[in-house]
């Protein structure tokens, strides 16, 4: 997560008083996610703020680790100059949520973020492995929410890429939208992205390689 110094109301007297009070969930803001990251309470863990709730993420792999920089290369070839191909950085959306994908295409350069994260993404991609449900449901529904227009899942249990597109109002689901189109493309299948029509990026080249049979011996 960001540690960059905001203004926060949080302190440890606000603290106390809520522990005396009724039991209830505590929701925070960015502000307050920011000044508990300030105070190390995160160090060498992985965090995002989703709608209020701090959520501990798992360990990348290292496949997943694989993956993420493998997308980042084919992104970044594929966006050139007049675009910034984040990896692992943070996007803010209103005051309770600041998710940090594995990788978000934004338009621009390093200086139009020098101040403020994004707000918006053309381009989202989760890396996904133990976290496949909640990037399937929770970040699907965020991310539907903050406009993004295409949102790729690459799983790497099933070794395919879920395409994600057309934002849409669902009032049936978390934060009320949800994605139109959604297409599952297999390992031997490619994808354009929609900011990118015409570059084409092969599902196989995201991948890990296939691990080889052992040798009978």
């Amino acid at each position: 997560m960001s540690t960059a110094s905001q203004s926060s109301t949080f302190t440890p007297a606000t603290f106390a008083a809520a522990q005396a009070s009724e039991p209830a969930r505590r929701r925070w803001t960015r502000a307050e996610y920011h000044f508990l990251g300030e105070q190390g309470l995160f160090q060498d863990q992985r965090v995002e703020l989703i709608d209020g709730e701090i959520i501990l993420l798992s360990p990348r792999s290292p496949q997943h680790a694989y993956g993420s920089e493998a997308i980042r290369r084919l992104l970044d070839r594929a966006f050139g100059d007049d675009y910034w191909v984040r990896f692992h950085g943070p996007l803010t959306h209103g005051e309770d949520s600041e998710p940090e994908p594995d990788i978000c295409v934004v338009r621009g350069s390093l200086d139009h973020f020098a101040r403020a994260h994004p707000t918006t993404s053309l381009l989202i991609v989760e890396v996904s492995q133990s976290s496949l449900q909640y990037d399937k449901r929770t970040k699907q529904h965020l991310y539907a929410s903050m406009s993004v227009p295409e949102y790729w899942i690459l799983d790497l249990i099933h070794r395919q890429l879920m395409v994600h597109r057309d934002p849409q109002l669902d009032d049936a689901v978390r934060f009320g939208h949800s994605y139109a189109s959604v297409t599952v493309i297999g390992d031997a299948g490619s994808v354009s992205p929609l900011a990118k029509p015409e570059a084409t990026l092969a599902v196989a080249a995201m991948l890990p390689p296939k691990q080889s049979p052992p040798e009978n011996e």
